[in-house]
């Protein structure tokens, strides 16, 4: 064994040299595997590693790479999109030495200071500008500034506790500051995620190269933001715009990795200068809120009051200290491009050093000299909007001044000369490049990295080792032009010092043993029974589709049903809005008739169409379900083969995602709430389906239908063998408590989840919904089959109804009514 495995390392080593010699053969002096120090064999034993995995084949390694980031669920969203895209991760990751990573972390940690210092400055005494450090304009005219924070001191007294910073190599090798992220910084889940995914492949890279560790920095952010709380064991949130946000998934995966309750505004309320999160237990104290929400829209009552994702009040919670905000309104401030130009002297006058990390050089054009020297250098220098994404002269965002010409050149002069306060001028930097698998083969790309602090217990600032690098489509290494990147890939920091293998899993011994899960939004409550019941509806539809295929449509001899069993099931398919009336019931008219009902997409409530309703709230819920749960909600529409082949695929669907819910989810409230989903619906499909094909002079073909919509065909048959009678058939489908399709056994599971499910009063008395569960079980438990008619059967229905709109009022909370309820528990 031990001959085979130096073998194979040998072969593994063989192919990493020969890649590494004919990419480096053109001389790439600027590239970060071609300019290794001598010595460094990280990327050496990055590439051997990735041999030994794939062999040859680079472009295997690359679909494998995918593979693993779609497994963890990442995902982004482009803005305007409805569609999640696979985040795009490159096989190859880029490898920092430690000694070259220290240089980055000491240049982000003396950043993060400086940058404190001056929003603490702005907020506060207003010393900079009122010494005549800086202009005026620059602070309060930045769309940025918000104004009713002047005096605020946040609590914890920080205004910053997690920041983002995107870095260039030059051809030197040395590092500048490209851009800093103060507002909502984002990008730290994807860098997690791509370890995770890079770990799944080259899992022996980690001992090898004593690669740092990701946990200590995410542990530290969260044990930072609770020090600055007042209660010990506070609760925190993670704000999110929801999920048609551009990183929706990766906000998901941090709240989930780092343990913090995943809120939108509209789950949040401030009482009494408190903020608080609407649960199915009532109203939940929110101790600190990492926000992902643009500070702007952050609370309608102190800065825009148009917003509709904020919390009214927040900052009146936040002015009061009874709330941490991650980062404090305002701090975006210093982010615009404008601000760049005058951090150099800031360091200098304000900490007496230079920056260790310089700032890519800039000339705000709102100072007479700087506008003169932008005018004169135009064509050698990046032209940017000073505040913000656009200015009226650059409608498309940053450009080289180069390319302008024509109209959009005079056009751009002429808003300079008018508006100078709106641009700034920038160095072109042309970036360092990082190799990339393109095709079979490694090519060279130009990259930026972007990079993490955060503030840990001690106030102090923690880097990220590696964060995440964005890498350009198209060879050419100008920043500008690379724009967002095309792939991402992991940064892994490297030396010769083990590393202690830390983890966000404490040990066993150490940790308080609970099995309470937490808490649970109303939201999310909300989402989960209703994923419940579209998955229900869907499969129930498609039982009768399917009805419709297997004993009429798709017969080929006398096995189809009765003319009026079919007219029954098409009833139903029309009742539920699934697909208009046929023109007859003829062969081709019916396959129509079911071809949109299942897959009808524009206006119909086809399995189609509730399918997708099912996987928006699964986007929405993501990070209370399991990767598996989400991939089958995300899976395409099946296309290939005919009707039948098509329904088939979706039942196992269907199956296969109510065994995971069955089987894989914890028996928490965020589960009762999805069965609950389940049942309700079930009982209302089966009570529907019961109605249609139990009538008096119900046919043998009547009943076989009902009992194949309520699968309980094999039951009858084994229960009675002599054949189809109508009462025996209602006692299986309607009151057998034994019968898991029954409704009987569903109002038993709706009946037991209302009772577990949290109550709001001590009293012991049932509230309405509870009551509405319980009337319904009497009445089914207390009639007899031959007693069961339309009337009775049209009454459950109804009963059904209000038990869904009861559940809806105690537990999810809608509108402004339950938070002036009484009774409403705050905790």
């Amino acid at each position: 064994m031990a001959s085979r495995a130096v073998t194979g390392l040998f072969d593994a080593g063989t192919i990493a040299d020969r890649w590494i010699g004919d990419y480096c053969a053109p001389g790439r002096v600027s590239d970060m595997l071609c300019s290794r120090a001598p010595g460094d064999e990280g990327w050496t034993a990055m590439l051997e590693e990735l041999a030994a995995f794939g062999g040859e084949s680079l472009d295997h390694a690359r679909e494998r790479a995918q593979r693993h980031a779609e497994d963890l669920g990442t995902g982004f969203r482009i803005a305007g999109e409805g569609e999640e895209r696979p985040w795009p991760l490159s096989p190859v990751p880029l490898m920092i030495p430690a000694a070259e990573w220290a240089t980055i972390e000491q240049g982000i940690i003396q950043r993060a200071d400086l940058i404190e210092a001056i929003v603490a400055d702005f907020y506060g005494e207003g010393r900079l500008v009122a010494e005549g450090h800086l202009p005026a304009a620059l602070v309060t005219g930045s769309p940025f500034f918000l104004r009713p924070l002047v005096g605020l001191k946040p609590p914890g007294g920080h205004h910053l506790q997690f920041i983002a910073a995107d870095l260039g190599r030059g051809p030197d090798g040395a590092w500048r500051v490209l851009s800093d992220h103060l507002r909502a910084p984002a990008g730290a889940g994807y860098a997690l995620e791509n370890r995770l995914a890079m770990s799944r492949m080259l899992g022996g890279l980690q001992t090898r190269l004593n690669i740092e560790r990701q946990a200590p920095f995410f542990a530290a952010f969260r044990e930072g933001i609770a020090a600055s709380c007042r209660r010990a064991d506070p609760r925190i949130a993670l704000l999110t715009p929801g999920r048609l946000n551009p990183s929706y998934a990766e906000q998901a995966h941090l709240a989930r990795y780092l343990g913090l309750l995943l809120v939108e505004g509209a789950d949040l309320s401030v009482i009494d200068d408190s903020l608080y999160v609407r649960t199915i237990a009532g109203l939940k104290r929110v101790d600190a809120v990492w926000r992902r929400v643009d500070p702007r829209l952050l609370d309608p009552l102190a800065f825009d009051s148009h917003s509709t994702i904020g919390v009214a009040g927040l900052v009146d919670a936040l002015a009061a200290g009874n709330v941490v905000v991650a980062n404090a309104p305002g701090a975006g401030v210093v982010e615009s491009a404008a601000f760049a130009a005058f951090l150099p002297w800031l360091s200098q006058i304000m900490r007496g050093e230079k920056l260790k990390l310089p700032t890519t050089a800039t000339w705000w054009c709102g100072q007479g000299s700087e506008r003169a020297v932008v005018a004169e250098k135009l064509d050698s220098l990046v032209i940017a909007p000073a505040f913000g994404n656009t200015a009226r002269g650059l409608p498309d965002g940053p450009m080289l001044g180069s390319e302008l010409s024509g109209d959009a050149r005079a056009a751009l002069l002429a808003d300079l000369e008018r508006r100078p306060q709106d641009y700034v001028g920038r160095e072109i930097v042309n970036l360092s490049t990082m190799p990339v698998v393109s095709g079979d083969r490694l090519e060279p790309r130009p990259f930026i990295l972007r990079v993490f602090a955060a503030r840990g217990a001690d106030g102090s600032w923690q880097v990220l080792p590696g964060g995440f690098a964005r890498i350009g489509e198209h060879p050419d290494p100008r920043a500008t032009v690379m724009g967002d990147g095309t792939w991402s890939a992991d940064v892994c920091v490297h030396g010769a010092q083990p590393v202690e293998p830390v983890t966000l899993l404490p040990s066993g011994d150490s940790t308080a043993l609970r099995r309470n899960p937490g808490t649970l939004p109303s939201r999310v409550a909300d989402n989960l029974f209703w994923l419940g019941r579209y998955l229900e509806r869907g499969e129930s539809l498609l039982g009768v589709l399917r009805v419709l295929l297997g004993n009429s449509i798709s017969a080929e001899s006398g096995a189809a049903l009765a003319a009026t069993t079919v007219r029954r099931l098409v009833d139903m398919v029309v009742g539920a809005g699934a697909a208009p009336a046929p023109d007859s019931y003829r062969r081709n008219d019916l396959q129509q008739f079911v071809t949109t009902a299942m897959a009808d997409t524009e206006a119909w409530h086809s399995v189609r169409a509730i399918n997708r309703q099912a996987r928006l709230i699964g986007q929405g819920s993501r990070e209370r379900l399991a990767a598996d749960m989400i991939r089958l909600l995300d899976a395409p529409f099946p296309t290939r083969g005919g009707l039948l082949d098509k329904a088939g695929s979706l039942q196992r669907r269907y199956s296969a995602l109510a065994g995971l819910s069955a089987e894989h989810m914890a028996r928490t409230d965020a589960w009762r709430f999805h069965d609950l989903g389940r049942r309700l619906e079930r009982a209302m499909a089966v009570t529907r389906v019961v109605r249609t094909f139990s009538v008096a002079d119900a046919t043998g073909d009547d009943l076989s239908t009902l009992l194949d919509l309520a699968d309980s065909q094999i039951s009858y048959r084994q229960r009675y063998p002599t054949g189809m009678a109508r009462v025996p058939a209602l006692d299986l489908v309607v009151l057998d408590p034994g019968n898991p399709r029954s409704i009987a056994f569903q109002l038993g599971a709706i009946a037991e989840h209302l009772a577990k499910l949290p109550v709001l009063s001590d009293d012991g008395l049932a509230e309405p919904q509870q009551a509405l569960a319980r009337e319904i079980e009497a009445i089914i438990s207390t009639t007899r089959a031959a007693d069961i008619d339309a009337p009775l059967l049209g009454d459950i229905d109804m009963r059904l109804a209000r038990l869904s709109d009861a559940i809806g009022r105690r537990y999810f909370l809608q509108g402004a009514e339950p938070l002036r309820a009484a009774g409403l528990v705050l905790a």
